[in-house]
């Protein structure tokens, strides 16, 4: 059977990434949707405006939005009053309630109706929900990688949450997206090594709803390097020996079903050649039982698993197509 997925934002990183994955799907025929003029050329796909009437005359069976939050704000209702699937890849949708927003994003909310609709779309944890969905909201990159380490971890109870939980996390300069500007600018990136909204990255609360932590409890700095891809966190935390010694079997009975999650042996660390223009999550660990620390190292490429990738592992459960469809 084949699906009509239309691609809004397909000029920017995550949806020329989109693009690059569709490219190789058995069952989904992409069509870009122009949301703002002029957009990137791509003659070898039928393309259409990003209105309601062009959506509902095509009758596409799913949008993803690859665009900033104020379009998919916009876009999302109307979208959803079409009757198509839609998987949004912005910060939009992804936090509970509109001031929870507003506090992260410094920005109103102005479909808040719609943020109990959005399923959040990490397949690991939120499977069953997602398979079926209408509206998914894909997580952030940053929090993608945090959640997939941390998660089982503090559902277990392996973690003393008291002494506190610090991610050290560094991105490529894609994931601040294409819009120029003079943070990301060569001079600026080109040898440098710079930490950016500290103590108040906005994906600060995906973190927190996802691994049921309080904002006490952990301390995350993002850095930017001079890279083009890829996502590296460092996660400390403190446990006691005896719950040290558990979080290998806690790792590998969580994910031994996961397609796209390793598990390194302990001691053993990946990097970002590991991950790069791949769905996986990578991670690694060690402990040091005799003053109970414990290092964390997870690795995603933050515009597949983080961004294209995780979009296109959960329109695949939507559609009820095999999860690995176009990503393996």
């Amino acid at each position: 059977m084949q699906f009509t997925v239309g691609v809004a934002g397909h000029s920017g990183y995550g949806g020329a990434e989109l693009l690059k994955l569709l490219a190789h799907h058995p069952s989904c025929l992409p069509i870009l949707l122009d949301h703002r003029e002029p957009e990137a050329a791509r003659s070898h796909l039928p393309r259409l405006p990003f209105t309601p009437e062009a959506v509902r005359k095509t009758h596409l069976d799913a949008v993803l939005l690859a665009t900033s939050p104020e379009v998919s704000l916009e876009a999302v209702p109307w979208l959803l009053e079409s009757g198509t699937r839609v998987v949004d890849l912005s910060g939009a949708f992804r936090l509970q309630t509109a001031a929870n927003y507003e506090r992260w994003y410094k920005a109103p909310h102005t479909a808040p109706e719609f943020l109990k609709q959005a399923v959040y779309g990490l397949p690991e944890f939120n499977r069953r929900e997602i398979a079926g969905a209408h509206f998914v909201s894909n997580p952030g990159c940053y929090p993608t990688a945090a959640n997939l380490a941390l998660r089982p971890l503090l559902a277990a109870n392996l973690i003393d949450r008291a002494c506190g939980i610090v991610c050290d996390a560094k991105s490529g300069v894609s994931g601040a997206g294409r819009k120029p500007s003079l943070k990301t600018s060569f001079c600026e990136v080109a040898n440098n090594f710079s930490a950016y909204s500290v103590l108040h990255h906005r994906h600060v609360p995906e973190v927190l709803l996802t691994s049921g932590l309080e904002e006490h409890e952990l301390s995350f700095t993002a850095q930017l390097i001079p890279i083009e891809r890829g996502i590296l966190e460092t996660i400390y935390f403190r446990a006691t020996p005896e719950n040290l010694a558990l979080i290998e079997a806690t790792y590998r009975a969580q994910y031994a079903a996961e397609p796209f999650i390793r598990i390194h042996p302990p001691g053993t660390f990946p990097d970002l050649h590991a991950v790069a223009r791949t769905n996986f999550c990578d991670i690694g660990f060690v402990t040091h039982p005799a003053t109970g620390r414990a290092v964390i190292v997870v690795v995603i490429d933050n515009l597949v698993k983080g961004a294209a990738g995780q979009a296109l592992q959960n329109l695949n459960l939507m559609l009820g197509l095999p999860e690995t469809d176009g990503l393996l």
